[in-house]
């Protein structure tokens, strides 16, 4: 009887325990999934080239010729530097999160002319910091070149980022800022470098703007985003499939001319039998032949054929097989 009544008055004096204090969760990135890829191989074969700046990297990949890497941005955009004697071209500067212009300024004293592929903001980011930027002769490249906040904005949504963005970095504020075009150049232009020339051949599709480079005397062409190593975007308002299949008709032309395809993302180098590849794979592509597959995102599916896969709008219509 005393331990009965010892407990209940236990129970009645003693004050309800005070809540457990939650302790705030520790959030753990995860690792983004095409982080996971990285290194890519294909650049263990390649002469890596020192620069300070670490979210760059930079590979020789022919005499006088350098790919300027992003690997930290799910894009993984790839500019080029080519140096003649008098002047070097660089073809795109990239995302804009970096300072490409002291990448080249550690790798050449020459007076840089800026050319881009096309003008999606992934190409165009540090154009800006340019005196001599080439534009093809689009309104599509007018308007782009007055910048814009929104598309930059994008490149950062969450799982875009593998690593740290680099200090003192404003993701905030990041935009593609608006840039100067000092001279229109138009299809096969010529662009001389003293000693090294390269010929502008127009390859719209992609987008209105859409080029590659030829240099023939070294046998590289750079395909920008009309080829690369990854899934092709083929599904923004601006690209036209019509023009995108007489490009590449018009690429494959030059596979015995040349030595290696130089494309814009991913892995810089491609043997030219690709450009062929790339050709019939289109064509099996609207001739209805492949199967569409979801990507993962709504309205995009992809289509596959020998390896090479192109990203296109679920909307579009081909011929069933």
């Amino acid at each position: 009887m005393r331990l009965l009544l010892y407990l209940f008055l236990s129970f009645a004096v003693t004050p309800n325990p005070a809540p457990r204090k939650q302790l705030p969760q520790i959030q753990i990135p995860s690792t983004p999934q095409w982080c996971r890829y990285l290194p890519r191989p294909e650049y263990k074969s390649l002469e890596r080239v020192p620069v300070s700046d670490r979210w760059f990297e930079v590979y020789k990949v022919a005499p006088n010729t350098f790919a300027i890497y992003e690997p930290h941005q799910f894009e993984e955009t790839i500019s080029y530097l080519m140096l003649g004697q008098t002047r070097a071209l660089l073809f795109d500067t990239g995302m804009g999160i970096s300072d490409i212009k002291k990448v080249t300024a550690e790798l050449t004293p020459l007076p840089i002319v800026v050319l881009n592929s096309h003008t999606h903001n992934d190409h165009v980011g540090d154009n800006w910091e340019f005196d001599t930027v080439y534009g093809m002769d689009t309104p599509f490249t007018r308007k782009n070149a007055r910048g814009s906040r929104e598309d930059a904005q994008a490149e950062l949504e969450t799982g875009s980022i593998c690593g740290a963005l680099p200090k003192g970095f404003d993701a905030k504020a990041y935009s593609t800022r608006p840039w100067k075009i000092t001279k229109f150049v138009h299809d096969n232009e010529t662009i001389d470098l003293g000693g090294r020339s390269l010929q502008i051949i127009a390859t719209p599709g992609h987008t209105p703007d859409s080029i590659s480079l030829l240099d023939r005397a070294n046998g590289l062409l750079f395909t920008g985003d009309t080829y690369y190593p990854a899934n092709i975007w083929l599904y923004r308002p601006e690209t036209d499939l019509d023009a995108y299949d007489a490009s590449i008709a018009r690429l494959a032309f030059f596979a015995n001319q040349i030595k290696l395809v130089l494309g814009a993302h991913n892995i810089p180098v491609a043997p030219p039998s690709v450009l062929g590849r790339l050709m019939v794979a289109f064509q099996r592509v609207r001739a209805g032949q492949v199967t569409a597959v979801p990507s993962g995102t709504p309205d995009q599916v992809t289509y596959t054929s020998d390896g090479i896969t192109f990203l296109m709008s679920s909307n579009m219509k081909f011929p069933q097989r």
